[in-house]
């Protein structure tokens, strides 16, 4: 025989029909944040050209491998009016040339390492509404930006803090 209380080891219940402070199982319920998967699918970036775009785009490569994610790396041109009379052809036209370059990099980057799925797509307008069409046209369950380089968005506000004031993805901001 063993004298042992094994009831001490035993975790205690709770009483019958205790819930949290403030559990509603009903709200719970009706309440869906993931489709059954773990970590995200699609992981979006968006890059320019700039050394802090290149170190999100890095990042989130990293990120994308591990997880296991679609890499999605995403350039806005930006948007030309009517305004802009024969410029805005040639900045389209220069929006072009530049995605066709960040593609070729990105392509020759990506050869001969690990296989990272990913895929190029360009958006046009403003970068936070381009990235946030992309974004929800994906179901993008996270973005990785580059920090600004650009001193007036300390005053009006970057791409990256416009995201995050969004609230509605998981942003990682990588200096």
């Amino acid at each position: 025989m063993n004298d042992v209380d094994e009831s001490a080891d035993a975790p205690e219940s709770e009483p019958a029909g205790f819930e949290p402070a403030g559990f509603e199982p009903a709200a719970a319920a009706s309440h869906v944040f993931e489709y059954g998967v773990d970590g995200p699918k699609v992981i979006l970036t968006g890059i320019d050209g700039s050394d802090s775009a290149w170190r999100a785009a890095a990042y989130a490569a990293g990120l994308s491998r591990r997880q296991g994610s679609l890499l999605v790396l995403v350039y806005v041109q930006p948007l030309a009016t009517a305004a802009w009379g024969q410029a805005g052809i040639s900045l389209v036209e220069t929006g072009k040339e530049i995605a066709d370059e960040l593609l070729a990099y990105i392509q020759k980057s990506s050869e001969g390492r690990e296989a990272i799925r990913w895929e190029f797509r360009t958006a046009t307008g403003d970068p936070y509404n381009g990235l946030v069409a992309v974004a929800d046209e994906l179901r993008a369950d996270a973005i990785v930006v580059g920090a600004s380089e650009h001193a007036g968005h300390r005053m009006f506000g970057s791409v990256a803090v416009r995201l995050v004031k969004a609230g509605r993805w998981p942003v990682t901001v990588v200096p």
